[in-house]
């Protein structure tokens, strides 16, 4: 490979490399009603965002006694819990997302401990 085209190269994987770090997430969280878990998931997650994905993630809460058949859509089998759509690979985390390390593992944010 010439030096012109090892150059070129690394500035694209540079640049690909910076714009993943940039993807923008999309997030869905099913939760039960206002039952104290969920309101605390929808919490836990909002802060989340704010703290690690400021103006980089899109957030779409579902309700599953609002929209039952989505349950089975996403293959949910407990509430809360939240699926990373994007970027991919898919991912889900069931809990209250209290614990916010899991909750970066599993977003892809950090590497697992």
């Amino acid at each position: 490979m010439s030096p012109e085209k090892e150059i070129k190269a690394a500035d694209m994987l540079e640049e690909a490399s910076l714009r993943s770090g940039k993807d923008n997430y999309v997030l869905r969280l099913y939760v039960s009603g206002q039952t104290t878990r969920s309101v605390r998931a929808i919490e836990n997650l909002k802060q989340i965002c704010e703290e690690y994905l400021k103006d980089r993630c899109e957030i779409e809460i579902i309700d599953v006694y609002q929209q039952p058949e989505r349950l089975k859509e996403d293959q949910v089998v407990g509430v809360p819990t939240l699926i990373k759509e994007l970027p991919l690979p898919m991912r889900k985390v069931i809990g209250d997302l209290s614990d916010t390390e899991r909750v970066l593992v599993g977003l892809a944010l950090t590497a697992g401990k």
